[in-house]
């Protein structure tokens, strides 16, 4: 039976998924999936940068810092509108477009967020930043993944997305030098320039998916000359097919609701909002929960660095698990710990007179298994989708993750007005259970190799 991909089309047309995915991750291959991480790390700095010039702005403008919810919550909103559109976009007209106008700009509005003169006008530039922070990620996580042979894929992709804390770490060690010196409209004018250099220098020297290209006959050439740098030789004016993934027409956001990927889309979906349900819990009320528990501010601090740090080591760690173990159990098995880490929580006393150094290695724990499910998540959801709608796939389901994140911001509260840190790992535990069945539900994980 032929192929669909392959009717119309030369029988000696080289296979685009075979030759990639069987080939090996030669060093040109290793440095786009450094470009594309480099985007990512930008990205995750800039999210940060409001966060962290909080304080300076109120005391400039005089308000009180409750006036900033609103803009906190606005820049979610879009990011988790940026993430789905760009997604999209990445599908219809390029990954390696829709990335640079992502970092482009995110770019443009955070430098242009250092002349804001009111809350209002900050929270419009916010919105149309997050725009940008939430179309990177999608779109850099589809390239990251393309660009390397199948076995190294969960790898190329976790350590893209992980460069979201690095860049978060990053930006926290800029403003330490930049803020006391010269104040917070600085560090967005640093933030901002730093960000459209790096879109100018990947609209430069990142090349376009291999996969897309393989799907547009008139850009078959360039696909030619982008697998040369890559190693693969192939003959003038060939034909490119790839049979190793499921024929899908135009990507579009039906698409993920056929027959054979319904499923596994509602399943990563309520995932992806569970998991960063959990995640923005611990960001954003961390500090607050353990201060509002009598506890010191060096112990708030240390466990929100833990929380983040662990994730960077758990993150990897399961990326690199993926191809002996496969997806399924090593993020089961990771979703696991942290439900359990969250109940041990729970139960242990946590007040004025409490030692600090179990309950910040039990954040650490528990804190980089769930960041490490968040982050290995879209080498999975990277994996379930083909080339046609994985973009498309991987900004919904950020999208959708999002969604968690804003839900945080009123659930944290609502836990911790409860009783405090009791009711509030309660919910870490329960969204992480909830994370853990999900996983379990998608059908399409990547194989091991035991």
């Amino acid at each position: 039976m032929t192929h669909p991909a392959d009717r119309g089309r030369p029988a000696e047309a080289v296979d685009i998924g075979r030759l990639l995915d069987e080939g090996q991750w030669s060093g040109h291959q290793r440095l786009l999936v450094l470009l594309t991480a480099l985007a990512v790390v930008f990205d995750g700095a800039d999210i940060q940068l409001l966060g962290i010039a909080l304080p300076e702005i109120g005391r400039e403008w005089g308000v009180a810092r409750s006036t900033f919810a609103p803009i906190l919550a606005i820049g979610l909103v879009g990011m988790m509108i940026g993430g789905s559109v760009a997604g999209m976009m990445g599908d219809w007209l390029g990954r390696r477009r829709a990335l640079t106008a992502s970092v482009l700009l995110f770019g443009v509005m955070t430098l242009a967020m250092s002349i804001a003169g009111g809350p209002n006008g900050l929270a419009a530039l916010r919105a149309l930043a997050g725009l940008g922070l939430g179309g990177a990620i999608p779109n850099a996580a589809a390239l990251a993944s393309e660009f390397v042979p199948r076995r190294h894929r969960s790898v190329a992709v976790t350590l893209t997305i992980v460069c979201v804390p690095v860049g978060g770490a990053l930006a926290g060690l800029v403003a330490i030098r930049i803020v006391p010196a010269l104040g917070w409209r600085a560090l967005f004018a640093f933030g901002g320039l730093a960000a459209i250099a790096v879109a100018l220098l990947l609209m430069a020297v990142l090349p376009e998916s291999p996969r897309y290209l393989a799907r547009q006959r008139t850009r078959w050439d360039e696909l030619a000359k982008n697998l040369r740098r890559m190693g693969h030789d192939t003959p003038p004016g060939v034909a490119f097919v790839d049979r190793t993934e499921r024929p899908v027409a135009r990507g579009s956001l039906a698409e993920l609701f056929a027959p054979d990927s319904r499923r596994d889309t509602l399943a990563l979906w309520t995932a992806f909002f569970s998991c960063l349900l959990a995640v923005y819990l611990g960001f954003n009320w961390v500090p607050s929960l353990l201060s509002s528990a009598g506890m010191s501010p060096a112990a708030g601090g240390a466990g929100i660095t833990v929380f983040n740090l662990g994730g960077v080591a758990g993150a990897i760690g399961g990326a690199l698990a993926f191809p002996r173990l496969g997806s399924r159990f090593t993020m089961l098995t990771m979703a696991g710990g942290a439900v359990i880490g969250a109940i041990a929580l729970r139960l242990v006393p946590i007040g004025p007179g409490s030692a600090v150094t179990p309950i910040v290695l039990l954040l650490g724990a528990t804190g980089g298994l769930i960041n490490a499910v968040q982050t290995t998540m879209y080498a999975l959801a990277a994996h379930v989708y083909p080339t046609a709608v994985r973009a498309t796939g991987v900004g919904a389901a950020s999208a959708i993750g999002r969604g968690g994140a804003i839900a945080s911001t009123y659930a944290g509260a609502w836990a911790i007005e409860r009783g405090g840190t009791a009711p509030f790992f309660t919910l870490v535990a329960a969204a992480m259970l909830v994370a853990l069945i999900s996983l379990a539900l998608v059908t399409r994980h990547i194989q091991g190799v035991r």
